[in-house]
């Protein structure tokens, strides 16, 4: 069966995430808890809404 993990948008999101991650840090260490926090969890609910979405009981929501 296959699952969230196997659709190419889900994997391309997760290197997504990677990428900002890493371009992030490069960000001064006074904007750590304004701007990088709200990039990051940005970046990270793309990947979680697929995949909460694919958990859905109903094709229409997923």
């Amino acid at each position: 069966m296959k699952s969230y993990r196997d659709l190419i948008v889900w994997q391309k999101s997760m290197t997504w995430v990677t990428l900002v991650y890493s371009l992030s840090s490069s960000i001064p260490e006074s904007e750590k808890f304004g701007l990088i926090s709200q990039i990051r969890r940005s970046s990270v609910s793309i990947p979680s809404n697929i995949a909460e979405g694919y958990g859905r009981n109903y094709k229409k929501d997923y």
